[in-house]
């Protein structure tokens, strides 16, 4: 070390790699000065002196695409700022279709681009040709090209970003291993290394593929894993440097210029992990055996398009491990189990293009305690409890990795480790055809085969209808004509328990949660900006108790949003009890007959209305029914204790067969809440949107003098106006496919695009769901005043507007 090790920081960022580099200078940036860069060797000798630097921006996450743009902005004036090179080139980034379906991707990817602000043209198979001439295009149906995609050198990026840090007044110290983090009483009080002590408020991790190890010693859960990844870099033949990055995933290959030569690698189906027992001692600047014959796929697939490879020299084949993720998104974010930890790791290889941006958006969450936008495709919330386990991660991992460059079909499901957690009702369900998917370990159903019809329970994946449409219209019928059961065992449970509930969760749910015994309510809890944290519903079950429901994606999430938000000096006690209970959704006008026929308990709409919950009996076991619903319909959320499900299945089941109950699964769930226009957090409602803009302002208490985090914002727009508004399109063609990302057009002019999009069979016709934007203001006239047009996979689409749900818009059925 050339200087001494301060006795304190505000911040300390472990790793210096292009992650660690980044959100020091960022850090720096917004004024926190106080912060110390510690890397255990060199800066980029883990992972980022082997990336190979390829910087593309588009992903199906708008603020994730934004993030990435970022990146671009902040190399094209790194060198200006530094006066160190960075490497880097915008010298745009083609994607090649080799067959209709892919074309269809492509398409789809260039109207999402359009959506995000991006100008990604679409290109003949000679144009493209024209850009890259080294390529044979005898099999190519067109290509995308996106000007603004560039590279840039890895190594010199890092280094441009540690001494932008330096020159903000971060403190970077190498060759200094942090040993451990001093914790008392859940909270980091200083950080151990080898040459000392320094006493500090926040932690961030970026070491890469250390970071799993390094975080489980605290308690914190950063589900990746190592996995080798090759490329060559050839000898100079001549390649102009102004080349444009490529992408050929029907190929499962990429390219890039350098030195007149290139750069070749891919995402082969059968990837190797790596350190399975630990990364060894001492692993620096070190690449790992070159593995010739586990390359030759991709060398083969590398020839088929550029031929010239077979008679350059080859510099070097590199293998270095990286580190990958179970979903194939990066991981940033605060810990749920420890206060003032803070991740940035698992960037998948594209950890270059991520950097600037991930950088900026980990900096500003230490610092102001939020990220500047919603980043929810990358939140550390979005795991749980499977991914504790290091073989499930390994297993699902590696998959998502082979699926690196693999046609991405909508409602794709992954396939390793399942069946992971289920329900009770798991082998009964199979048995009556049930095709399953997962989310966050749980097997759902999502829909039903017709097993004496021989339909098979299995999805086949298209960009057009796919092959459980059909299936799928008979169960939304049965929602709205008959009576169906939903299995959502996976729905996250909490109870909110102690003397201070009511007033805690008053202070956090914009709704008004502080009604008698037997109350259910519905209600989303808000940040300081009024956006959308959490969307749930409350039942009060005492004085003192509270139960609450979410999403299944959403328990670490929203169980982190709610135990942190509780005010200290209030006595309450959140505790997670989704595994105690099972959930039956009995939905669709029959479910008052077919639950009068198992229970004594008095369940007409006069004892037992809309927005209650009450325990009742059936067949001898204790059931907490909630009258509530997602499809529209007369329904029941009956939450029953896990050794009582099969017996109250079966009874239902008996008793509905005459009133033609049937089994159901998610995707009907999602064709009738589409209809009813129920939002859905994570694509039409999040942190980024208030309810206001989302059409909820209904849900929240502000004729009530109650304070709860986020009035004051909710309170402004009320006052002042809204830039957006979340409306319901519905396509003049019925043929659409309708899948989220498609751009609105109102008048001829971009307004934004949808948030989600499916088909809503009782209506007959698709159904998409986006907020019109306009930067001078959006009112509802506004709003309906317009002619729309939505492009489709870059076709314009006329379509009509909406504001009201389409289906009973007066509610009459729900509360029937």
């Amino acid at each position: 070390m050339t200087k001494e090790l301060p006795r304190t920081a505000k911040v300390v960022v472990i790793g210096g790699g292009i992650i660690g580099c980044s959100t020091a200078y960022h850090l720096g940036k917004l004024g926190l000065t106080d912060t110390v860069l510690l890397e255990r060797k060199k800066l980029t000798s883990g992972t980022t002196f082997h990336a190979a630097g390829l910087v593309g921006q588009l992903r199906t996450s708008a603020n994730i695409t934004q993030l990435l743009g970022y990146s671009v902005d902040l190399y094209k004036r790194l060198e200006a700022e530094t006066g160190l090179g960075t490497g880097w080139k915008m010298n745009g980034g083609l994607r090649l279709a080799c067959n209709e379906e892919r074309w269809t991707e492509v398409k789809r990817q260039a109207t999402t681009a359009q959506s995000f602000g991006l100008d990604m043209q679409l290109l003949t198979p000679r144009e493209a040709f024209d850009l890259w001439p080294l390529m044979t295009i005898d099999d190519l149906i067109g290509a995308a090209y996106l000007p603004t995609d560039g590279q840039a050198n890895p190594s010199d990026i890092t280094q441009a970003l540690a001494k932008g840090a330096r020159m903000a007044g971060v403190s970077i110290f190498e060759d200094t291993e942090v040993i451990d983090i001093e914790i008392d009483k859940g909270r980091i009080r200083a950080v151990i290394t080898e040459h000392g002590r320094i006493e500090c408020e926040r932690v961030v991790v970026c070491a890469g593929q250390w970071t799993r190890n390094f975080a489980a010693r605290f308690g914190v859960n950063v589900p990746l894993i190592s996995v080798e990844h090759q490329y060559i870099i050839t000898e100079s033949f001549g390649v102009p440097s102004n080349l444009p990055t490529l992408r050929d995933p029907d190929r499962l290959t990429y390219y890039k210029e350098e030195v007149g030569g290139i750069v070749m690698g891919g995402y082969e189906p059968n990837p190797i992990p790596w350190a399975t027992s630990g990364i060894p001692e001492g692993f620096h600047y070190t690449l790992l055996d070159s593995n010739f014959d586990h390359f030759e796929q991709i060398m083969e697939q590398a020839l088929g398009r550029v031929p010239d490879l077979e008679n350059v020299g080859v510099k070097q084949l590199l293998n270095g491990p990286e580190s990958f993720t179970p979903d194939g998104n990066f991981i940033l974010g605060e810990a749920p189990e420890l206060r003032n930890f803070f991740v940035g790791a698992g960037f998948n290889a594209f950890g270059i293009a991520s950097a600037g941006g991930a950088g900026m958006a980990l900096a500003e969450w230490v610092s102001k305690g939020e990220p500047p936008y919603d980043l929810w495709p990358v939140d550390i919330r979005r795991f749980g409890r499977p991914h504790f386990d290091t073989d499930w991660v390994r297993t699902r991992t590696l998959e998502a990795y082979g699926k690196h460059y693999t046609l991405a079909f909508p409602f794709e499901e992954y396939s390793s480790g399942r069946p992971c957690r289920k329900s009770p009702l798991y082998d009964r369900l199979k048995a009556q055809g049930a095709c399953f998917g997962e989310k966050l370990g749980w097997e759902r159903p999502n829909w039903f085969a017709d097993l004496f019809a021989n339909e098979e329970p299995k999805d086949v994946y298209s960009y057009e209808r796919q092959n459980w449409f059909e299936a799928v219209g008979r169960e939304h019928r049965a929602v709205r004509e008959a009576a169906v059961i939903f299995d959502q065992t996976s729905f996250a449970k909490f109870t909110l328990k102690g003397r201070d509930a009511e007033k805690a969760l008053s202070w956090i749910s914009a709704n008004d949660v502080a009604r008698p015994v037997g109350s259910l309510v519905y209600t989303q809890m808000l940040n300081d900006k009024g956006g959308i944290e959490c969307d749930l519903t409350c039942a009060r079950i005492a004085e003192d108790e509270y139960y609450i429901v979410t999403g299944t994606g959403f328990a670490t999430h929203d169980f982190d949003w709610i135990a942190r938000n509780i005010p200290d000096d209030l006595h309450a006690e959140l505790v997670d009890v989704t595994s105690a209970y099972c959930v039956l959704a009995l939905m669709g006008p029959n479910a008052r007959a077919v639950l009068e026929k198992v229970t004594g308990s008095d369940i007409s709409n006069a004892a037992f209305p809309f927005g209650r919950v009450k325990t009742i009996g059936i067949g001898g076991c204790p059931v907490r029914a909630l009258r509530i619903t997602y499809v529209g319909e007369l329904g029941y959320e009956l939450h029953v204790p896990i050794e009582y499900a099969t017996t109250v299945y079966d009874a239902l089941m008996a008793a509905g067969n005459p009133l033609h109950l049937v089994n159901a699964g998610y995707r009907a769930i999602e064709s009738c809440r589409l209809e009813k226009g129920y939002r859905a957090w994570g694509s039409d409602i999040g942190p980024d949107h208030t309810p206001i803009e989302a059409g909820l302002g209904w849900a929240v208490k502000t004729k009530k003098t109650t304070p709860f985090r986020g009035r004051e914002a909710i309170e402004q727009q009320l006052a002042s106006g809204v830039k957006k508004i979340l409306a319901c399109f519905v396509p003049d063609d019925s043929d659409v496919v309708l899948l989220g990302r498609e751009t609105i057009y109102r008048d001829g002019k971009r307004v934004g695009w949808l948030s989600s999009g499916g088909f809503g069979y009782t209506v007959g016709k698709p159904i998409g769901y986006g907020y019109v934007r306009n930067a001078e203001g959006v009112t509802e006239d506004f709003v309906l005043s317009g002619r729309y047009e939505l492009d489709v996979a870059r076709v314009r689409v006329p379509c009509q507007v909406s504001l009201t749900p389409l289906y009973d818009p007066e509610m009459a059925r729900v509360k029937a």
